[in-house]
């Protein structure tokens, strides 16, 4: 049976970076963040968060996420009504995606909030990227073109790494790639003991 490795990491952890690494040593990724993005655009979906949120978060037909995010990262009830609405029909796509995977003995699942949604009880192990606040700040900052205040504010509606920690079984530091890198092999190989023991 497939196993599914959970990878997270706080906004601007670099965990896309280090999932495409892992998406290289020939493990098929979920990005669930995507997903999240993908299901969003259905009928039935943007109705159920009109209905919550309102028509001003409309445009052109679509969700407009800039105010939508304004209005989720301000409020921890307004991001749970949201992820109410979400995560179920993330979970339905992550389910068909997973039986296209039968034939790999491990999966990657990577999602910017594993830990929140309680995902991570459903993985067989979980990895967490961590970095520093400042690296972090400066990534988002220049990827998004967004300002330091409203950065902080999606990390503090986030839970924080020694939240996550703990709960890990593997933790990569991001703050160097190359570091990152040798971080990444070592637990491949890990993977790789734990999988012909199996």
């Amino acid at each position: 049976m497939t196993k599914i490795i959970g990878l997270t990491g706080g906004i601007g952890s670099g965990k896309s970076t280090i999932a495409t690494y892992f998406k290289e040593a020939g493990i098929p990724i979920y990005l669930a963040d995507d997903a999240g993005r993908e299901v969003m655009q259905d009928p039935s979906i943007i109705a159920a968060i009109v209905d919550v949120f309102g028509t001003s978060i409309i445009e052109n037909g679509v969700i407009n996420r800039q105010k939508l995010a304004a209005i989720v990262f301000n409020e921890s009830q307004q991001l749970q009504k949201l992820n109410r609405i979400v995560h179920p029909a993330v979970k339905k796509h992550f389910d068909n995606w997973l039986l296209k995977q039968k034939h790999f003995p491990y999966v990657l699942y990577e999602a910017a909030i594993l830990f929140e949604s309680g995902k991570y009880k459903e993985c067989d192990c979980v990895i967490t990227v961590i970095a520093s606040l400042e690296a972090r700040i400066a990534r988002v900052v220049e990827r998004d073109q967004t300002t330091r205040e409203l950065v902080l504010q999606r990390i503090n509606a986030q839970w924080a790494d020694d939240q996550r920690i703990p709960l890990s079984d593997f933790v990569i530091e991001n703050d160097d790639l190359d570091l990152a890198k040798v971080q990444i092999a070592k637990i491949l190989k890990i993977l790789e003991i734990k999988q012909k023991q199996s």
